[in-house]
């Protein structure tokens, strides 16, 4: 019987051949990926573009011989990023919203999952899209190069546990850097509905990510800040947050003065 490490290897090489063979378009990347289905997942290679996403089913060799006589129907999908309602992307996992509904469950929009090898990760596509998308793109990564005008430790609440970590504040971008898996985030300003804090100690994200738990709706992220939030750092990262929006601000003499 044949080992299940030799069958993975194979698969390893059906799937480079089959990126090799295919014509690369500038700006495009491939990944060998597990797409996750509720009965049965598939293995095939996820391709990024600058025109939009697309997953090709590869059938396992061992499969393929069986199935000689009448390939099956391998599952292939594409979709331009206008089509995508949301695109989550993690360090391991990808997923896409689409529009198109699922009659079954009640209209529930499908979703596409990919999971990558161990070992390998998604940074490249977050460096290619990061700048690229609009609102629609989550990233649930720590951008590596936050350019962090202040930062500040924090804990985001959790429904069961929540996450140790550190705010970064940059001139366009939020991030939350922390060790668990797939609770980093990386907030451009035009990905934040709304700034709020109670106090000091406390601080909340309102952002575009769709919630779960109320389907369809922005989703906010909750601090604990470890260290006190002053009024200046607070007044300064709801300027920038309305400024991105486009709003304009009256200025005092002294913050004039200041900038020259």
């Amino acid at each position: 019987m044949e080992h299940r490490s030799q069958k993975a290897s194979r698969f390893v090489m059906l799937v480079a051949a089959l990126v090799t063979v295919a014509p690369i378009e500038a700006a495009e990347l491939t990944y060998e990926v597990r797409h996750e289905r509720a009965l049965k997942d598939h293995h095939g290679v996820l391709t990024i573009s600058e025109k939009g996403v697309s997953y090709q089913q590869v059938l396992p060799e061992d499969k393929r011989k069986k199935s000689s006589k009448k390939p099956p129907k391998l599952e292939s999908v594409q979709f331009d990023y206008q089509d995508i309602q949301e695109l989550w992307l993690s360090p391991d996992k990808l997923v896409l919203v689409t529009y198109k509904d699922r009659k079954w469950l009640l209209g529930i929009d499908k979703e596409f999952e990919f999971f990558l090898p161990k070992g390998k990760t998604f940074e490249d596509a977050y460096t290619m899209l990061k700048d690229k998308l609009d609102r629609r793109f989550v990233a649930a990564i720590a951008d590596p190069q936050p350019d962090s005008l202040w930062e500040l430790p924090a804990k985001l609440l959790g429904t069961i546990q929540g996450s140790d970590g550190v705010l970064q504040v940059g001139p366009d971008r939020i991030v939350f850097k922390t060790g668990r898996t797939r609770q980093s985030r990386t907030w451009r300003y035009q990905d934040i509905e709304n700034i709020s804090t109670s106090d000091r100690y406390q601080l909340t994200l309102t952002t575009y990510e769709r919630a779960k738990t109320h389907y369809g709706s922005m989703k906010g992220f909750n601090f604990q800040l470890k260290q006190p939030l002053d009024e200046k750092r607070s007044d300064s990262l709801w300027r920038q947050l309305n400024e991105h929006k486009g709003l304009q601000y009256l200025t005092s003499v002294e913050e004039r003065n200041h900038t020259r």
